[in-house]
């Protein structure tokens, strides 16, 4: 019987299941309203465009949404470079890895909650470059500069990769903008926060798994930037913790669809009106997978805790601010070592016993 590392073994109850339960109703949300006028438009069609977004992040932490604005031939693009990439030999790849010094670029070694993904990854920022603490440590004031690495081996890729890139960050604006008006805030409340971004666009890649019963393409987890705006391919896998009951439910591809899930920051800006989702993805040993989620990322200055419009002394803050730049780079830490802890999280800023 051949021998598997085990550092990509789940814990026994977070394993999953050799049943999946398909996802029914996930809310699939029609953009063109927002594609032809502002979201503060206030006619009867943004306006229930608004409540649909509002419900859905209430309820899901997620949803789906189509007429989105981004052309296919952007997606279709980025998706060929990806797989282009991917099938080269590791060593090629591994010329453009990154580390801890430079987060952008390729790794297969990364973990989730301290257990190994069965994954690869390549990462870049959208801000090339883009601006972060140089140290988790919180009075060490060092900035420094993060810079894209691209593969020598195709002219196509850096240019597939940056022209997706803005088109999904004109999306995600959309989206923020259509979220704080659900929030009865002003379109633009939020627009600030984004000035000098730490957005990072990330291709997965999933290989074949003979041990899917044993390990996870990504363990569970939740993301803590403001917003994730994912495409998948059709081979699926994506799970999401449903609120109602806990159990583990496979979100089917939608073709031509986006999906985009609440992150951390957004249900602290919140005061946990909306809450980020847990998800995890399924590994296959039928077919590999690609995906590529954006990671929509304030500036690495900027102070997160709930909005003063949003908190009241029926409804006072339930968190304490922290430093986006040094909660990012703190996380980072955890990508490249197994920690004997577990990583920072939202809710070591909780106050008090809520």
């Amino acid at each position: 019987m051949e021998k598997f590392d085990e550092s990509f073994f789940q814990e026994i109850e977070h394993r999953p299941k050799q049943s999946t339960i398909e996802a029914e109703n996930i809310p699939l949300i029609d953009l063109s309203p927002v594609l032809t006028s502002d979201p503060s438009n206030t006619s009867s069609s943004i306006t229930n465009l608004v409540a649909e977004i509002g419900d859905a992040c209430k309820n899901w932490g997620f949803f789906q949404v189509i007429n989105h604005g981004v052309p296919s031939t952007c997606l279709e693009n980025i998706e060929r470079a990806s797989r282009e990439f991917f099938l080269q030999p590791t060593e090629e790849k591994r010329k453009v890895s990154r580390d801890e010094d430079n987060p952008t670029g390729f790794y297969d070694t990364e973990h989730t909650k301290n257990v190994r993904d069965w994954k690869e990854v390549f990462d870049f920022v959208v801000e090339n470059p883009t601006i972060l603490p140089a140290s988790h440590e919180p009075h060490d004031m060092e900035l420094k500069e993060l810079t894209n690495q691209w593969p020598n081996f195709s002219t196509n890729f850096r240019e597939a990769c940056e022209e997706y890139a803005r088109g999904i960050e004109k999306l995600s604006y959309k989206l923020l903008e259509l979220i704080a008006l659900s929030l009865g805030l002003s379109s633009k409340r939020l627009n600030s926060y984004f000035k000098d971004q730490t957005s990072f666009m990330r291709l997965n890649y999933y290989p074949l798994c003979p041990i899917r019963h044993l390990a996870l393409g990504v363990g569970r987890h939740k993301d803590s930037p403001a917003l994730t705006v994912l495409a998948q391919d059709d081979v699926g896998g994506l799970e999401v913790k449903r609120k109602t009951d806990g159990e583990w439910i496979q979100v089917k591809p939608t073709p031509d669809a986006y999906i985009v899930n609440v992150g951390d920051i957004i249900q602290v800006w919140s005061n946990d009106r909306y809450e980020s989702v847990e998800h995890r993805v399924v590994a296959s040993s039928k077919k590999e997978r690609f995906s590529i989620p954006f990671f929509f990322s304030p500036s690495h200055y900027v102070m997160v805790e709930p909005l003063e419009e949003l908190i009241n002394e029926e409804s006072p803050a339930k968190y304490k601010a922290y430093n986006w730049g040094k909660f990012k780079t703190t996380r980072n830490l955890s990508n490249f070592k197994k920690l004997n802890v577990e990583n920072i999280q939202i809710y070591h800023f909780r106050i008090g016993d809520l």
